[in-house]
């Protein structure tokens, strides 16, 4: 469990830091290049620290998924990006995906561990 809280704290971060990146004009502005790089350096810390009890590829999906999604959606709630039926579907597969890689496979695991 405490590894999906720091994935979360990971996502939440990523976020924040892209985000950000559209305020600081090419970095000129001091305050919020700093916050994208904290933010960046958040996110890698506790995506590493997750990755202790998590597999890395159920948490990169995870991250990269969820994250995407979030930022997506902000993009267009807060810098009125485009949204299109095409974004929703987008939005959709990704979302599928992630919860797609996180169902169990029965059958996946007789294969990689037959019974004797």
């Amino acid at each position: 469990m405490k590894g999906y809280v720091m994935l979360a704290i990971s996502i939440i971060s990523e976020v924040c830091g892209t985000t950000m990146l559209k305020i600081p004009d090419g970095f000129s502005n001091p305050l919020p290049s700093f916050g994208v790089v904290v933010s960046f350096a958040s996110a890698f810390y506790f995506l590493s620290i997750c990755l202790k009890t998590v597999a890395l590829s159920l948490a990169y999906a995870i991250w990269a998924g969820i994250g995407t999604a979030l930022t997506a959606l902000i993009g267009i709630l807060i810098w009125n990006e485009p949204f299109s039926f095409l974004t929703v579907v987008g939005l959709i597969f990704i979302i599928g995906g992630v919860v797609l890689l996180n169902m169990p496979n029965n059958q996946e695991d007789k294969v990689l561990h037959p019974s004797s």
